[in-house]
């Protein structure tokens, strides 16, 4: 079985915390602080939130002085919804068609 790219997104995102901050970071780059006072989460708990997403590729952590500030990866979540819409279509195609029994 082949892993696809939206596979991996909608896992992540299947946690509403992780969806949370992935919308909030699509409104721009965020530090650990603003996520925190923007979720209502743990410190540790948003941070090991960014981890999974980092680790995944949907995030990018960039340093700034003392901080270190996250941005969300538009060409994944791009790619994740390319391969949705494709799944979509066929769909739609696929409609009216049945398999024997």
């Amino acid at each position: 079985m082949v892993i696809s790219v939206a596979d991996d997104v909608m896992k992540l995102l299947a946690d509403p915390l992780r969806a949370h901050i992935v919308r909030l970071l699509a409104e721009g780059p965020a530090c650990t602080c603003h996520l925190v006072a923007d979720t209502g989460a743990t410190q540790s708990n948003v941070s090991n939130h960014l981890r999974a997403l980092r680790h995944a590729g949907v995030v990018a952590a960039e340093p700034w002085g003392r901080f270190t500030y996250y941005r969300l990866q538009a060409d994944v979540i791009e790619a994740a919804a390319e391969q949705l819409g494709a799944l979509a279509a066929r769909a739609r195609a696929t409609v009216d068609a049945r398999r024997e029994c």
